[in-house]
């Protein structure tokens, strides 16, 4: 396993505008899908990096990974069935400082690589996005009446630690429910 490590604060500036490569791969059972990429994970090159995202814990939570993964082993969530990419490539300080073009441009992208890779469903990791970027203002959580070419589309809460609203044991039941 990667030594895991913090980025220093010059690490974090300098990681605006990286890019994380996808994790990615054919015939997947769920590509899970985040907004963008925040500094800290742009700067130690891991999703779901930051200390207090609860996305990993909500992954062991929902069984879908059978002990809780460091953000340093994401690459090992292909052997489980999973894949990991952004609507947007670029990081960011914050989501919010996206542009809706950038964000039509990321669906667009999505929607390729969806259709090339054809996983079993698609994941959005947060409401606000998945409505802006595919221009779905009325979607709620939960699996879609839309689809990418045939590939179900759920939507499930951003893992943030800034989203008060889900705490790690409700998002544990809501992946399994969708991992089902």
């Amino acid at each position: 396993m990667e030594e895991i490590w913090k980025p220093t604060p010059e690490q974090l500036e300098q990681a605006i505008h990286k890019q994380l490569p996808d994790l990615i791969e054919p015939g997947l059972k769920a590509l899970f899908v985040g907004t963008n990429p925040g500094l800290y994970s742009a700067a130690v090159g891991h999703h779901f990096a930051r200390p207090g995202n609860r996305f990993w814990p909500a992954m062991h939570r929902g069984k879908i990974t059978e002990r809780l993964y460091s953000p340093f082993e994401d690459y090992k969530l292909l052997a489980r069935g999973g894949g990991l990419t952004n609507i947007v490539s670029r990081a960011s300080k914050r989501a919010d400082e996206l542009s809706k073009k950038e964000l039509d441009a990321g669906a667009e992208i999505l929607t390729e690589k969806v259709l090339k890779f054809r996983p079993q469903k698609v994941v959005f990791l947060g409401i606000t996005s998945y409505r802006k970027a595919f221009s779905r203002n009325k979607a709620q959580l939960g699996l879609q009446d839309e689809t990418i070419g045939d590939v179900d589309i759920w939507v499930l809460p951003n893992p943030s630690g800034l989203n008060a609203h889900y705490q790690i044991p409700e998002l544990g039941k809501i992946f399994a429910r969708m991992w089902q």
